[in-house]
Protein backbone atom coordinates (compact mmCIF):
# COMPACT_ATOMS: atom_id res chain seq x y z
CA UNK A 1 0.00 0.00 0.00
CA UNK A 2 2.80 2.61 1.12
CA UNK A 3 4.54 1.63 -2.21
CA UNK A 4 1.13 3.37 -3.97
CA UNK A 5 1.08 6.41 -2.70
CA UNK A 6 3.69 8.85 -2.40
CA UNK A 7 4.79 12.86 -2.23
CA UNK A 8 3.02 14.30 -5.15
CA UNK A 9 -0.16 12.33 -4.69
CA UNK A 10 -0.97 14.09 -1.03
CA UNK A 11 -2.97 17.15 -0.28
CA UNK A 12 -0.47 20.10 0.30
CA UNK A 13 -1.71 19.92 3.71
CA UNK A 14 -0.13 16.63 4.87
CA UNK A 15 2.99 17.76 3.81
CA UNK A 16 2.45 21.07 5.96
CA UNK A 17 1.95 18.66 8.78
CA UNK A 18 4.44 16.35 8.33
CA UNK A 19 6.83 19.78 8.21
CA UNK A 20 5.20 20.76 11.02
CA UNK A 21 6.18 18.11 13.89
CA UNK A 22 8.90 16.20 11.93
CA UNK A 23 12.38 15.74 13.45
CA UNK A 24 14.63 18.61 13.48
CA UNK A 25 17.25 16.78 11.78
CA UNK A 26 15.81 13.64 10.34
CA UNK A 27 13.28 13.23 7.20
CA UNK A 28 10.91 11.00 10.11
CA UNK A 29 8.07 11.60 12.66
CA UNK A 30 8.68 10.66 16.24
CA UNK A 31 6.24 7.63 17.50
CA UNK A 32 5.26 10.05 21.00
CA UNK A 33 4.61 13.13 18.29
CA UNK A 34 2.13 11.04 16.47
CA UNK A 35 0.36 9.84 19.55
CA UNK A 36 -0.02 13.53 20.59
CA UNK A 37 -1.07 14.45 17.30
CA UNK A 38 -3.77 11.06 17.46
CA UNK A 39 -5.27 12.51 20.91
CA UNK A 40 -5.92 16.23 19.85
CA UNK A 41 -7.55 14.55 16.53
CA UNK A 42 -11.13 13.91 18.54
CA UNK A 43 -11.11 9.97 17.52
CA UNK A 44 -11.76 7.17 19.87
CA UNK A 45 -8.93 5.45 21.59
CA UNK A 46 -10.13 2.36 19.88
CA UNK A 47 -10.19 3.72 16.49
CA UNK A 48 -6.62 5.56 17.64
CA UNK A 49 -5.06 2.35 17.69
CA UNK A 50 -6.31 0.79 14.87
CA UNK A 51 -4.85 3.59 12.88
CA UNK A 52 -1.35 3.10 14.44
CA UNK A 53 -1.83 -0.50 13.98
CA UNK A 54 -1.96 0.21 10.12
CA UNK A 55 0.89 2.66 9.98
CA UNK A 56 5.03 1.20 10.06
CA UNK A 57 6.32 2.64 13.20
CA UNK A 58 10.41 1.25 12.71
CA UNK A 59 12.68 2.03 15.87
CA UNK A 60 9.93 4.25 16.99
CA UNK A 61 9.75 6.72 14.08
CA UNK A 62 7.18 7.08 10.88
CA UNK A 63 8.65 7.23 7.57
CA UNK A 64 6.97 10.40 5.64
CA UNK A 65 5.13 8.03 3.17
CA UNK A 66 3.22 5.77 6.13
CA UNK A 67 2.59 9.39 8.53
CA UNK A 68 0.97 10.57 5.15
CA UNK A 69 -0.74 7.28 5.44
CA UNK A 70 -1.89 7.78 8.60
CA UNK A 71 -3.10 11.70 8.09
CA UNK A 72 -5.62 10.22 5.45
CA UNK A 73 -7.10 7.05 8.23
CA UNK A 74 -7.10 10.12 10.90
CA UNK A 75 -9.06 11.97 8.15
CA UNK A 76 -11.17 9.18 7.24
CA UNK A 77 -12.00 8.48 11.23
CA UNK A 78 -13.06 11.94 11.49
CA UNK A 79 -15.98 11.34 9.07
CA UNK A 80 -17.14 8.50 10.65
CA UNK A 81 -15.55 6.05 8.09
CA UNK A 82 -13.91 2.75 9.21
CA UNK A 83 -10.09 3.40 8.53
CA UNK A 84 -9.26 0.67 7.11
CA UNK A 85 -5.99 -0.24 4.11
CA UNK A 86 -8.51 -1.00 1.64
CA UNK A 87 -10.71 2.32 2.01
CA UNK A 88 -7.03 3.97 1.18
CA UNK A 89 -6.72 2.17 -1.53
CA UNK A 90 -9.67 2.98 -3.19
CA UNK A 91 -9.14 6.60 -2.10
CA UNK A 92 -5.66 6.78 -3.24
CA UNK A 93 -6.39 9.66 -5.70
CA UNK A 94 -8.29 11.84 -3.50
CA UNK A 95 -7.23 11.82 -0.15
CA UNK A 96 -9.32 13.61 2.55
CA UNK A 97 -7.93 16.34 4.54
CA UNK A 98 -7.89 15.78 8.35
CA UNK A 99 -9.40 18.38 11.09
CA UNK A 100 -5.74 19.16 13.21
CA UNK A 101 -5.95 22.91 13.17
CA UNK A 102 -3.44 24.90 10.93
CA UNK A 103 -0.06 23.63 10.86
CA UNK A 104 2.02 25.92 12.10
CA UNK A 105 0.10 25.54 15.68
CA UNK A 106 1.14 21.84 15.59
CA UNK A 107 4.77 22.81 16.03
CA UNK A 108 4.10 22.71 19.73
CA UNK A 109 3.87 18.74 19.59
CA UNK A 110 7.44 18.20 18.45
CA UNK A 111 9.45 17.13 21.08
CA UNK A 112 12.15 19.68 22.26
CA UNK A 113 14.97 19.14 20.93
CA UNK A 114 17.51 19.36 23.64
CA UNK A 115 15.65 16.79 25.47
CA UNK A 116 14.24 13.97 22.37
CA UNK A 117 15.74 14.90 19.23
CA UNK A 118 19.54 15.00 18.63
CA UNK A 119 21.15 14.00 22.29
CA UNK A 120 18.87 11.04 22.61
CA UNK A 121 20.76 8.55 20.80
CA UNK A 122 18.38 5.52 20.37
CA UNK A 123 20.49 2.96 19.25
CA UNK A 124 20.97 0.21 21.82
CA UNK A 125 24.36 -1.87 22.26
CA UNK A 126 22.65 -4.90 20.39
CA UNK A 127 21.61 -2.55 17.48
CA UNK A 128 25.19 -1.47 17.25
CA UNK A 129 26.53 -4.95 17.37
CA UNK A 130 23.89 -6.01 15.18
CA UNK A 131 24.59 -3.25 11.76
CA UNK A 132 27.94 -5.74 11.08
CA UNK A 133 30.28 -8.35 11.90
CA UNK A 134 33.81 -7.66 10.18
CA UNK A 135 36.22 -10.69 9.97
CA UNK A 136 40.02 -10.03 9.78
CA UNK A 137 42.13 -13.02 8.96
CA UNK A 138 45.97 -12.82 8.03
CA UNK A 139 46.96 -14.11 5.13
CA UNK A 140 49.24 -16.92 5.89
CA UNK A 141 52.30 -15.48 2.86
CA UNK A 142 53.80 -12.45 2.97
CA UNK A 143 52.98 -10.02 0.09
CA UNK A 144 56.14 -7.79 -1.88
CA UNK A 145 58.41 -9.13 -4.34
CA UNK A 146 61.44 -6.49 -2.52
CA UNK A 147 59.60 -5.32 0.52
CA UNK A 148 57.64 -7.84 2.40
CA UNK A 149 54.15 -6.84 3.50
CA UNK A 150 51.20 -8.73 5.61
CA UNK A 151 47.78 -8.87 3.87
CA UNK A 152 44.57 -8.96 5.85
CA UNK A 153 41.25 -10.99 4.19
CA UNK A 154 38.25 -8.82 5.35
CA UNK A 155 34.51 -10.31 5.21
CA UNK A 156 31.95 -8.44 6.20
CA UNK A 157 28.40 -10.26 7.39
CA UNK A 158 26.35 -6.93 6.12
CA UNK A 159 28.04 -6.44 2.47
CA UNK A 160 28.99 -11.28 2.09
CA UNK A 161 31.85 -10.21 0.14
CA UNK A 162 35.55 -10.51 1.44
CA UNK A 163 38.22 -8.43 -0.10
CA UNK A 164 41.84 -7.99 0.25
CA UNK A 165 43.52 -4.99 2.27
CA UNK A 166 47.01 -4.11 4.02
CA UNK A 167 47.52 -2.14 6.85
CA UNK A 168 48.66 0.76 5.01
CA UNK A 169 45.09 0.91 3.14
CA UNK A 170 44.14 0.71 6.75
CA UNK A 171 46.20 3.76 7.78
CA UNK A 172 44.80 5.81 4.85
CA UNK A 173 40.38 4.70 6.03
CA UNK A 174 41.49 5.90 9.15
CA UNK A 175 42.83 9.05 7.46
CA UNK A 176 39.92 9.69 5.56
CA UNK A 177 37.60 9.48 8.11
CA UNK A 178 39.47 11.81 10.34
CA UNK A 179 39.06 14.33 7.47
CA UNK A 180 35.21 13.65 6.82
CA UNK A 181 34.49 13.62 10.71
CA UNK A 182 37.02 15.36 12.50
CA UNK A 183 34.78 15.88 15.71
CA UNK A 184 32.85 12.38 16.09
CA UNK A 185 34.53 9.45 17.20
CA UNK A 186 37.14 7.51 15.12
CA UNK A 187 39.12 4.87 16.48
CA UNK A 188 42.92 4.48 16.68
CA UNK A 189 44.92 1.82 14.98
CA UNK A 190 47.72 -0.15 16.49
CA UNK A 191 51.07 0.79 15.63
CA UNK A 192 52.72 -0.31 12.09
CA UNK A 193 55.66 -2.50 13.88
CA UNK A 194 57.96 -2.32 16.50
CA UNK A 195 61.69 -1.96 16.90
CA UNK A 196 63.92 -4.12 15.48
CA UNK A 197 65.79 -4.81 18.35
CA UNK A 198 63.33 -5.93 20.76
CA UNK A 199 61.59 -8.51 18.22
CA UNK A 200 62.21 -11.93 17.96
CA UNK A 201 60.85 -14.60 15.67
CA UNK A 202 58.85 -15.32 18.26
CA UNK A 203 57.63 -11.90 19.46
CA UNK A 204 56.97 -11.01 15.76
CA UNK A 205 54.60 -13.32 15.45
CA UNK A 206 53.14 -12.10 18.64
CA UNK A 207 52.91 -9.20 17.33
CA UNK A 208 51.76 -9.22 14.37
CA UNK A 209 48.78 -11.11 15.69
CA UNK A 210 48.03 -8.77 18.10
CA UNK A 211 48.39 -6.41 15.34
CA UNK A 212 45.58 -8.31 13.49
CA UNK A 213 43.00 -8.46 16.32
CA UNK A 214 43.84 -4.64 17.13
CA UNK A 215 42.77 -4.30 13.50
CA UNK A 216 39.54 -6.14 13.99
CA UNK A 217 38.74 -4.27 16.86
CA UNK A 218 38.86 -0.76 14.56
CA UNK A 219 37.43 -2.05 11.46
CA UNK A 220 34.56 -3.39 13.70
CA UNK A 221 33.99 -0.15 15.92
CA UNK A 222 33.53 2.03 11.99
CA UNK A 223 31.34 -0.68 10.83
CA UNK A 224 28.94 -0.35 14.09
CA UNK A 225 29.47 2.86 14.11
CA UNK A 226 26.05 4.85 13.76
CA UNK A 227 27.04 6.82 11.16
CA UNK A 228 30.10 5.57 10.01
CA UNK A 229 28.41 2.47 9.00
CA UNK A 230 26.07 4.20 6.26
CA UNK A 231 28.68 6.57 5.12
CA UNK A 232 30.12 6.04 2.08
CA UNK A 233 33.76 5.54 2.64
CA UNK A 234 33.04 2.56 4.78
CA UNK A 235 31.18 0.96 2.36
CA UNK A 236 33.95 1.42 0.05
CA UNK A 237 36.46 0.10 2.11
CA UNK A 238 34.58 -3.10 3.14
CA UNK A 239 33.39 -3.62 -0.94
CA UNK A 240 36.00 -2.71 -2.93
CA UNK A 241 38.13 -5.13 -4.77
CA UNK A 242 40.25 -3.08 -7.46
CA UNK A 243 43.73 -2.54 -7.48
CA UNK A 244 44.04 0.57 -5.73
CA UNK A 245 41.29 1.02 -2.75
CA UNK A 246 43.67 3.79 -1.39
CA UNK A 247 42.72 6.78 -4.64
CA UNK A 248 39.67 5.38 -4.34
CA UNK A 249 39.15 6.25 -0.89
CA UNK A 250 40.54 9.59 -1.13
CA UNK A 251 39.02 10.59 -4.24
CA UNK A 252 35.30 9.61 -2.45
CA UNK A 253 36.70 11.58 0.41
CA UNK A 254 37.18 14.66 -1.67
CA UNK A 255 33.62 14.01 -3.39
CA UNK A 256 32.03 13.54 0.40
CA UNK A 257 33.96 16.63 1.85
CA UNK A 258 33.86 17.59 5.62
CA UNK A 259 30.74 16.94 7.36
CA UNK A 260 30.88 19.96 9.51
CA UNK A 261 30.14 21.77 6.07
CA UNK A 262 27.09 19.63 4.84
CA UNK A 263 25.49 18.54 8.43
CA UNK A 264 22.40 20.48 8.99
CA UNK A 265 23.00 20.50 12.74
CA UNK A 266 25.76 22.09 12.84
CA UNK A 267 23.91 25.36 12.09
CA UNK A 268 21.72 24.76 14.45
CA UNK A 269 23.71 23.02 17.17
CA UNK A 270 23.85 26.17 19.83
CA UNK A 271 19.54 25.44 20.26
CA UNK A 272 19.62 21.77 21.12
CA UNK A 273 22.76 22.42 23.84
CA UNK A 274 21.25 22.44 27.83
CA UNK A 275 22.17 25.29 29.47
CA UNK A 276 25.10 23.66 32.01
CA UNK A 277 26.90 21.97 29.07
CA UNK A 278 30.30 22.88 29.93
CA UNK A 279 29.74 21.50 33.29
CA UNK A 280 27.83 18.49 32.54
CA UNK A 281 31.13 17.70 29.30
CA UNK A 282 33.59 18.40 32.35
CA UNK A 283 31.68 15.37 34.49
CA UNK A 284 31.48 13.36 31.87
CA UNK A 285 34.71 13.32 30.48
CA UNK A 286 36.01 12.90 34.04
CA UNK A 287 33.86 10.19 34.53
CA UNK A 288 35.02 8.41 31.45
CA UNK A 289 38.41 8.80 32.20
CA UNK A 290 37.99 7.00 35.78
CA UNK A 291 36.48 4.52 33.85
CA UNK A 292 38.79 4.01 31.54
CA UNK A 293 41.76 3.72 34.41
CA UNK A 294 40.00 0.99 36.20
CA UNK A 295 39.10 -1.07 33.25
CA UNK A 296 42.80 -0.87 31.91
CA UNK A 297 43.36 -2.21 35.31
CA UNK A 298 40.82 -5.37 34.62
CA UNK A 299 41.78 -5.73 31.36
CA UNK A 300 45.84 -6.16 32.85
CA UNK A 301 44.90 -8.64 35.41
CA UNK A 302 42.11 -10.70 32.76
CA UNK A 303 45.47 -11.23 30.75
CA UNK A 304 47.52 -12.41 32.90
CA UNK A 305 44.84 -14.89 33.70
CA UNK A 306 44.74 -15.74 30.51
CA UNK A 307 48.18 -16.06 30.42
CA UNK A 308 48.33 -18.34 33.20
CA UNK A 309 45.92 -20.53 31.85
CA UNK A 310 47.89 -21.46 29.30
CA UNK A 311 50.65 -21.72 31.11
CA UNK A 312 48.98 -24.30 33.34
CA UNK A 313 47.85 -25.85 30.68
CA UNK A 314 51.22 -26.40 29.76
CA UNK A 315 52.74 -27.67 32.91
CA UNK A 316 49.62 -30.06 33.16
CA UNK A 317 50.34 -31.63 29.53
CA UNK A 318 54.28 -31.87 30.76
CA UNK A 319 53.07 -33.32 33.78
CA UNK A 320 51.26 -36.07 32.04
CA UNK A 321 54.26 -36.99 29.77
CA UNK A 322 56.39 -37.52 32.84
CA UNK A 323 54.16 -39.86 34.07
CA UNK A 324 53.50 -41.67 30.43
CA UNK A 325 57.30 -42.26 30.88
CA UNK A 326 57.03 -43.81 34.14
CA UNK A 327 54.29 -45.69 32.95
CA UNK A 328 56.13 -46.98 29.57
CA UNK A 329 59.05 -48.25 30.90
CA UNK A 330 59.59 -51.34 30.52
CA UNK A 331 63.04 -52.15 32.21
CA UNK A 332 62.89 -55.46 34.01
CA UNK A 333 63.21 -55.36 37.79
CA UNK A 334 66.18 -57.07 40.15
CA UNK A 335 65.59 -60.46 41.06
CA UNK A 336 65.79 -59.71 43.98
CA UNK A 337 62.74 -57.10 44.41
CA UNK A 338 60.46 -58.28 41.69
CA UNK A 339 58.80 -60.19 44.22
CA UNK A 340 57.95 -57.58 46.54
CA UNK A 341 57.24 -54.91 44.36
CA UNK A 342 53.99 -53.14 43.55
CA UNK A 343 56.31 -51.12 40.86
CA UNK A 344 54.40 -52.67 37.70
CA UNK A 345 50.78 -51.72 39.23
CA UNK A 346 52.06 -48.37 40.00
CA UNK A 347 53.56 -48.39 36.26
CA UNK A 348 50.32 -49.40 35.04
CA UNK A 349 48.25 -46.76 37.38
CA UNK A 350 50.76 -44.12 36.23
CA UNK A 351 50.26 -44.68 32.57
CA UNK A 352 46.26 -44.62 32.98
CA UNK A 353 46.88 -41.45 34.81
CA UNK A 354 48.77 -39.75 32.29
CA UNK A 355 45.81 -39.65 30.23
CA UNK A 356 43.76 -38.28 32.70
CA UNK A 357 46.16 -35.45 32.84
CA UNK A 358 46.09 -34.63 28.99
CA UNK A 359 42.83 -34.33 29.35
CA UNK A 360 42.78 -31.70 32.03
CA UNK A 361 45.30 -29.99 30.05
CA UNK A 362 43.27 -29.27 27.04
CA UNK A 363 40.60 -28.17 29.47
CA UNK A 364 42.89 -25.41 30.54
CA UNK A 365 43.75 -24.87 27.75
CA UNK A 366 40.53 -24.10 26.22
CA UNK A 367 39.99 -21.65 29.33
CA UNK A 368 42.95 -19.42 28.27
CA UNK A 369 41.60 -19.44 24.59
CA UNK A 370 37.62 -18.35 25.70
CA UNK A 371 39.70 -15.85 28.89
CA UNK A 372 41.55 -13.90 25.95
CA UNK A 373 39.03 -14.26 23.11
CA UNK A 374 35.38 -13.84 25.64
CA UNK A 375 36.89 -11.35 28.33
CA UNK A 376 40.25 -9.97 27.26
CA UNK A 377 39.34 -9.09 23.77
CA UNK A 378 35.93 -7.60 24.70
CA UNK A 379 37.55 -5.16 27.32
CA UNK A 380 40.24 -4.44 24.65
CA UNK A 381 37.40 -3.56 22.32
CA UNK A 382 36.11 -1.35 25.09
CA UNK A 383 39.21 0.34 25.73
CA UNK A 384 39.35 0.98 22.03
CA UNK A 385 36.65 2.98 22.81
CA UNK A 386 37.34 4.68 25.57
CA UNK A 387 40.57 5.76 24.20
CA UNK A 388 38.76 7.26 20.99
CA UNK A 389 36.62 9.38 22.65
CA UNK A 390 40.10 11.08 24.88
CA UNK A 391 41.35 11.12 21.48
CA UNK A 392 38.54 13.36 20.38
CA UNK A 393 38.34 15.51 23.19
CA UNK A 394 42.07 16.56 22.57
CA UNK A 395 41.24 17.05 19.00
CA UNK A 396 38.18 19.46 20.05
CA UNK A 397 40.79 21.35 22.66
CA UNK A 398 43.40 21.32 19.55
CA UNK A 399 40.92 22.09 16.78
CA UNK A 400 39.32 25.49 18.67
CA UNK A 401 42.52 26.78 19.42
CA UNK A 402 43.53 26.98 16.23
CA UNK A 403 40.82 28.40 15.01
CA UNK A 404 40.86 30.95 17.42
CA UNK A 405 44.46 31.54 16.46
CA UNK A 406 43.74 31.56 12.53
CA UNK A 407 41.03 33.72 13.66
CA UNK A 408 43.54 36.49 15.62
CA UNK A 409 45.51 35.82 13.23
CA UNK A 410 43.45 37.16 10.18
CA UNK A 411 42.08 40.03 12.34
CA UNK A 412 45.49 41.57 12.79
CA UNK A 413 46.49 40.97 8.95
CA UNK A 414 42.79 43.03 8.31
CA UNK A 415 43.38 45.67 11.11
CA UNK A 416 46.75 46.74 9.11
CA UNK A 417 44.53 47.10 6.00
CA UNK A 418 42.60 49.76 7.52
CA UNK A 419 42.68 52.10 4.63
CA UNK A 420 39.32 52.90 2.95
CA UNK A 421 35.61 52.48 3.72
CA UNK A 422 35.53 49.55 1.92
CA UNK A 423 38.35 47.78 3.32
CA UNK A 424 36.85 48.49 6.94
CA UNK A 425 33.58 47.02 5.81
CA UNK A 426 35.48 43.94 4.48
CA UNK A 427 37.24 43.28 7.46
CA UNK A 428 34.16 43.55 9.95
CA UNK A 429 32.02 41.37 7.37
CA UNK A 430 35.56 39.02 7.45
CA UNK A 431 36.16 38.79 11.22
CA UNK A 432 32.30 38.61 12.08
CA UNK A 433 32.01 35.35 9.40
CA UNK A 434 35.20 34.25 11.51
CA UNK A 435 34.09 34.66 14.77
CA UNK A 436 30.75 33.26 13.65
CA UNK A 437 32.39 29.83 11.84
CA UNK A 438 34.15 29.33 15.28
CA UNK A 439 31.18 29.27 17.54
CA UNK A 440 29.15 27.08 15.14
CA UNK A 441 32.44 24.72 15.16
CA UNK A 442 32.28 25.39 19.20
CA UNK A 443 28.71 23.88 19.64
CA UNK A 444 28.45 21.32 17.20
CA UNK A 445 31.40 19.69 18.69
CA UNK A 446 30.01 19.88 21.73
CA UNK A 447 26.81 18.91 20.79
CA UNK A 448 29.27 15.67 19.16
CA UNK A 449 31.06 15.33 22.54
CA UNK A 450 27.80 15.33 24.79
CA UNK A 451 25.93 12.43 22.04
CA UNK A 452 29.08 10.74 22.70
CA UNK A 453 28.78 10.78 26.81
CA UNK A 454 25.43 9.62 26.56
CA UNK A 455 26.14 6.24 24.42
CA UNK A 456 29.01 5.37 26.37
CA UNK A 457 27.63 5.61 30.00
CA UNK A 458 24.29 3.84 28.50
CA UNK A 459 26.51 1.17 28.03
CA UNK A 460 28.85 1.16 30.40
CA UNK A 461 26.78 -0.83 32.58
CA UNK A 462 25.71 -3.39 30.04
CA UNK A 463 29.46 -3.85 29.01
CA UNK A 464 30.54 -4.35 32.66
CA UNK A 465 27.18 -6.51 33.26
CA UNK A 466 28.22 -8.66 29.86
CA UNK A 467 32.06 -9.06 31.50
CA UNK A 468 31.35 -10.08 35.03
CA UNK A 469 28.55 -13.14 33.35
CA UNK A 470 31.74 -14.26 31.75
CA UNK A 471 33.89 -13.87 34.33
CA UNK A 472 31.50 -15.63 36.51
CA UNK A 473 31.03 -18.93 33.42
CA UNK A 474 34.99 -18.83 33.41
CA UNK A 475 34.85 -19.28 37.39
CA UNK A 476 32.66 -21.69 36.94
CA UNK A 477 34.32 -23.61 34.23
CA UNK A 478 37.62 -23.49 36.64
CA UNK A 479 35.42 -25.41 39.39
CA UNK A 480 34.69 -28.10 36.62
CA UNK A 481 38.30 -28.39 35.39
CA UNK A 482 39.86 -28.93 39.07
Amino acid sequence: MAGELNEGSVPAYYRDVYEAIRCRTEEKVQVEVFQRLLQMSDISKLTSNQIAEHVDSTDGFLSKLSFYKALALIAFAQQGKQPTLKLLENCIQELPKPQLGEPRELNALRMQPAQDDVLTISETLDKLLDRDTVQVELIPEKKGLFLKHVEYQLTSQRYKISVYRRYSDFDILHEVLLQRFAYRVVPALPPKRMLKAVLTSISEREFIEGRRRALGRFINLVARHPLFSEDELVKTFLTFSGSDVQTKLRDTCKKLGDEFMTNRTATLAKEYLPADMQAQFATSREMIRNIHSSFQKLRDRAEKMAERSKENATDLLMFGRELSTLGSDASPLPSLASSLSTWGTLRQSLKSLSVEFAVLSDKASQQGRREEDDVVEKLNLFLDLLQSYSDLCERHERGVLHEHQKALHKYSILKRQMMSATVQSKEQVSVEQLESRIVQVIYFVSLLLVQLCCLCINNILTLAECTCNLNTQLGSSLLKIT
